[in-house]
C-alpha cells in the first residue's frame, strides 16, 4: 500500500500551483529546485496521477487531475495546520473547546461582540453554544453539560458551583400596542391585570418549581422559552416581562408598550458567570468571563434607559412639571 501524502508534499504542491513554476516555488520555500521537483514527483507517484503538465517550454501547468485535487490539498493542509496549532495550544494550557450556555437576558449585541473577538483571539478553541432559561443554566453547568453559564442564579447555595456577578439587566412589563391594558392609558393596578392573560416562562430544569417571579395574573399561559413569550406578546395574546435589551426596537417602533404597573418589581436582574468549583475555566474561558463583564457592567439603571423605556413615568413627570 502506498504511503499517504505528507503535509510537506501538499504544501509544496500548493506553492508550485500558486507561484506558477518550480523555480519560483523553490525560492519562496528556500529550497533547491531539484528538491521541489523531486517532492512533486513523489507526490504524483503516491497519488498515481500527473499533477503538472511539463511537456511544453512554458511554465508547468496544472493538469485536469491537478485542478481537481488542489481544493482537497488546500483543505487537508489547513486541517493539519489547525491540528498542530490546537495541539500547541493545549500544550500551553489553552482549552481545546468550551461549551457555553447563555441566558436570553444577556443582550444579543454583547454576545455577538464578545464571540467575534473570541474567534479572532482563540482560533484553535472550538466553541459550543446553547441558550438556557432560569435554572437550566445552573443545571447544565452543574451536570457537566456546559463549562460556563451566563445568567441569573438561584438563592439556594451550591458548593459545586461558583457564581461571579458580571453585570445586570432588567425585566420590563410590556404588552402589544392594542392590548386592553395599554388602551386603559393610565397607571395600572393589580385589579387591572388579574384577569388578563400573563405570559410566563416555565423553567424546564425544575429547579424553580414552586417559585413565581412577578406572576400577578390569575390567568397564566406558560411557555418554554423567552423567544416564544416575546412572539406571543407581540401578537397581543398576553402581557408579561421581557428583557429590556430584547425589546428596545419594539418599543421604538411602537409594537410594544411599557405597562405603568407599580406592582411589577423592576429591580435589577443580576447576571452571573457560573462555573464548576472543581474545574475552573482556563485562559480562554477566563477571557470570555472578563469580556462579558466589560460589556454587561455598564448596563444603565431603569431611569436612565430613556423615554422609550418608561413613557408612562415621563408622561407623569411632564404633567407634574406643568
Amino acid at each position: 500500500m502506498n504511503a499517504n501524502p505528507t503535509l510537506d508534499q501538499l504544501q509544496v504542491f500548493l506553492e508550485v500551483a500558486e507561484s506558477g513554476s518550480f523555480s519560483a516555488a523553490a525560492r519562496r520555500l528556500n529550497r533547491a529546485q531539484s528538491v521541489v521537483s523531486y517532492t512533486i514527483a513523489n507526490l504524483e507517484t503516491q497519488l498515481e496521477v500527473t499533477l503538472f503538465d511539463r511537456s511544453t517550454a512554458r511554465q508547468p501547468q496544472l493538469t485536469d487531475a491537478g485542478r481537481a485535487l488542489i481544493s482537497d490539498a488546500r483543505r487537508i493542509a489547513a486541517d493539519l495546520q489547525a491540528l498542530r496549532a490546537r495541539a500547541h495550544s493545549i500544550k500551553q494550557g489553552l482549552e481545546a473547546d468550551i461549551t457555553l450556555v447563555l441566558s436570553t437576558m444577556v443582550p444579543s449585541e454583547a454576545v455577538v461582540k464578545v464571540l467575534n473577538a473570541f474567534r479572532q483571539r482563540f482560533p484553535t478553541v472550538a466553541l459550543n453554544l446553547s441558550v438556557g432559561e432560569l435554572g437550566s443554566i445552573m443545571d447544565m453547568v452543574a451536570n457537566d453539560h456546559a463549562d460556563i453559564g451566563f445568567g441569573g442564579t438561584l438563592p439556594d447555595a451550591n458548593d459545586r458551583l461558583e457564581a461571579e456577578k458580571i453585570g445586570h439587566s432588567y425585566m420590563v412589563p410590556v404588552a402589544a400596542a392594542d392590548h386592553p391594558l395599554v388602551l386603559l392609558d393610565r397607571p395600572l393596578t393589580l385589579a387591572d391585570v388579574r384577569e388578563e392573560v400573563q405570559l410566563v416562562v416555565t423553567d424546564a430544569s425544575g429547579l424553580t418549581n414552586g417559585r413565581n417571579f412577578n406572576v400577578l395574573s390569575y390567568r397564566i399561559w406558560r411557555v418554554g422559552d423567552i423567544h416564544t413569550k416575546h412572539l406571543l406578546t407581540l401578537g397581543g395574546l398576553g402581557w408579561g416581562g421581557l428583557p429590556a435589551s430584547m425589546i428596545m426596537e419594539d418599543l421604538r417602533l411602537g409594537r410594544l408598550v411599557v405597562l405603568p404597573l407599580e406592582a411589577y418589581r423592576q429591580g435589577e436582574y443580576p447576571i452571573h458567570a457560573i462555573t464548576r468549583t472543581a474545574s475552573p475555566p482556563g485562559p480562554a474561558g477566563r477571557w470570555l468571563i472578563e469580556q462579558f463583564q466589560a460589556q454587561l457592567s455598564v448596563c444603565p439603571q431603569p431611569d436612565a434607559l430613556g423615554r422609550l423605556l418608561v413613557p408612562a413615568l415621563y408622561k407623569k413627570n411632564a404633567i407634574a412639571a406643568e
